[in-house]
Formats: structure tokens, sequence, C-alpha cells
């Protein structure tokens, strides 16, 4: 069975990372699964939302393989097969496995059923949404073994959360809750195991059934005006704007109210 299951029900693709026997730890094969399967997400466009989750009920994803993936990046060991080529060879696979400074362009939801560890959480910080199990946890634990968080964190982490906070995680390496996480506003709900994916897939079609241009658009000023002064900012948030109130999908929602019927949204 693939280490990395897909499941589309309709513009919604679930992907499960599916190691559960190595706590969704992430080899190279496992690697090129991701990078790959979130490249044909953004070029997918019927694509509405992403859920990422990982099989059983202990882990999210514990982050890198230490026996395998970890010596490969570090060139501690050769590459044996066309995996471990491809991952030594371009570090654009890594970075769009944990969508670092890789977007898909519709909002991706992580689904999380356990531990988010290391790479995990890093995988985390690149979602929109996140929904978490009451047993959870949440840690970048990277130091305690003497390795840099190189998916992400230092930059993700102090933007996402508090600069005190975020050097708690990062300094720290301890691991948080499911609840801290929450009082953080690091994750958007806690809910018991049984309903991390249906709350998650819930999340998605709620905003599979808006306009898909809106939410792209949105999506994206949010994303990339973070920091922004705010004088900037609002001058580019209407540069994205602009091609969204001409399109049909803008006229079209307006109508659908005023003659009180579901908007028939076609994404132009």
């Amino acid at each position: 069975m693939s280490k990395l299951l897909h499941h589309r029900d309709g513009n919604v693709l679930t992907l499960t990372i599916n190691r559960p026997e190595a706590r969704n730890a992430i080899d190279p094969e496992l690697l090129c699964l991701m990078a790959d399967a979130f490249e044909a997400a953004s070029r997918d466009t019927e694509l509405r939302a992403v859920i990422v989750t990982g099989a059983g009920d202990k882990a999210f994803c514990a982050g890198a393989d230490l026996g395998r993936l970890l010596p490969l990046l570090a060139r501690q060991r050769p590459p044996e097969d066309d995996f471990d080529h491809r991952v030594a060879e371009d570090p654009e696979v890594f970075n769009r496995a944990l969508l670092r400074g890789f977007d898909i362009g519709v909002p991706v939801i992580a689904a999380v059923n356990g531990h988010a560890i290391a790479g995990g959480m890093e995988l985390c910080q690149g979602t929109d949404l996140r929904v978490a199990s009451e047993n959870a946890r949440f840690g970048v634990q990277e130091v305690k073994w003497g390795i840099f968080p190189a998916g992400g964190s230092t930059v993700r982490l102090p933007a996402q959360l508090s600069m005190a906070r975020a050097m708690e995680l990062l300094l720290t390496g301890d691991p948080i809750d499911a609840k801290t996480a929450f009082d953080w506003g690091f994750v958007n709900r806690v809910v018991p195991p049984a309903q991390v994916m249906p709350v998650a897939r819930d999340l998605a079609q709620r905003i599979a059934r808006n306009g898909p241009l809106a939410v792209r658009a949105v999506r994206h000023a949010a994303r990339s005006l973070l920091g922004t002064p705010e004088e900037e900012a609002l001058a580019q948030e209407l540069r994205y704007a602009a091609p969204v109130l001409a399109s049909e999908d803008a006229r079209e929602g307006p109508l659908s109210f005023l003659e009180k019927r579901p908007p028939v949204f076609r994404g132009r």
C-alpha cells in the first residue's frame, strides 16, 4: 500500500500520510510522494480545498525518519535508490513536501490526529486551518538532538505566534498539548479523536461552497501581505480585489442572494 493515500470527494482532496508503524515519519519515498501530490494539487483547477492527515490515532507525523531521511539530507549517507537521488539532488522536493515556500493556491487543512513533531509540526505551519485531536501534541524538538529545524519553523512560528511563545517552542524543544496550542492560537479546533476528520471535512466543504476566485485571492492576500506595512498592504489588497470583483462569480453571488437560491460559482 502506498505511503501516501489520496481520496477525492468532489473538489476536496484528502492526503493521508500512511506509515503508522513508524508514527508517520517521513522517509525519502514519502517525501517525494508528498511533493508530487502537492505539485499536482497546485495544477488542479477544480480543487477547492486539501486536507492533510496521518494514518492511525497516534501521530499526525513524527517528522523526518531519523534513520533514512535525516542522514541523507545531512550528506551522512549516499543515495541508494531513485527516491534518495531525487531528495539529494533537488532541494525543491523537501520544500514542496513541507509547503515551505510552495503554495498550492487553495486552503490546506491539517487534521492532526496525534503527535505533530519536528517536520510534522512544520507541515502544520504551512497549512491554513488546523483541527487537532484532544490527544495531539505539537513540538519543534530539533534542538534536543542538535539539529536545526530547517522546515520553516524559525520563520513561520514567530509570525504565527507571539515571539516569546515561538522562542519557547524553538529553544526548549518541549512539546505543547492541544489545549495549549489552541490557547496560543495555533489551532482552530480541539475535538475528540473521532471528530477530527468530520470537523476537518466540514470546514473543507464550507470553504468549497464559496466562490473559488474569491477564496484563492483572499487567501493569497492574507498570506502574502502578512507583516507588510499597512499603507503598502492596503494598496496591494486592491490589486487582489480588482479581478475578483470584475468576475462572473462576483455577479452571480449577489444575484443568487436576491433570487433566494444557492449561488452557482464557475470560477470565472
